[in-house]
């Protein structure tokens, strides 16, 4: 069977079979790498599939276009929630991404809740990022969480 084959029908099989935590990880990584080209999101898509074998969710896609549909207010919840003195650009990227992603998530989808939002960007600043990062993640986050349910 030749590549193209494959992937179309590894397409057709791996929506479904990737999980909650990988689509989102997926999002945290396209959402990441907008920080550093102004490429489109659907073109990052293509580059990351193109490079590997594995599918590109069309939740970690949408996620990722909206963050940056509203990364205005997303970036807002940031700032407001921060130690006094701190901005947005003293934080680390990796922190920045996945926060933005667990904003996003709390905001404008749905069917996951808060704390899930929460906990999982917390996993992974744990994977990404330094292990204090983790924590300062939470502590917004979780910030955050209070004034969105105010």
């Amino acid at each position: 069977m030749c590549d193209i084959e494959n992937k179309v029908e590894k397409e057709s099989i791996e929506p479904n079979a990737i999980s909650r935590y990988k689509k989102r990880e997926q999002a945290f990584i396209l959402s990441f790498e907008t920080l550093f080209s102004d490429t489109d999101i659907d073109e990052l898509a293509d580059n990351a599939v193109d490079g590997s074998d594995e599918y590109m969710s069309d939740y970690a896609i949408s996620c990722a276009k909206g963050i940056l549909e509203h990364s205005d207010e997303i970036d807002s919840y940031i700032s407001d929630n921060l130690k006094k003195g701190w901005k947005i650009s003293r934080i680390s990227k990796v922190s920045y991404a996945v926060m933005r992603l667990a904003i996003y998530e709390m905001l404008y989808v749905e069917d996951v809740p808060v704390s899930v939002s929460i906990n999982e960007a917390v996993e992974l600043a744990k994977k990404y990022s330094i292990p204090d990062e983790s924590s300062f993640v939470n502590g917004v986050l979780g910030t955050v969480a209070k004034k969105i349910d105010e």
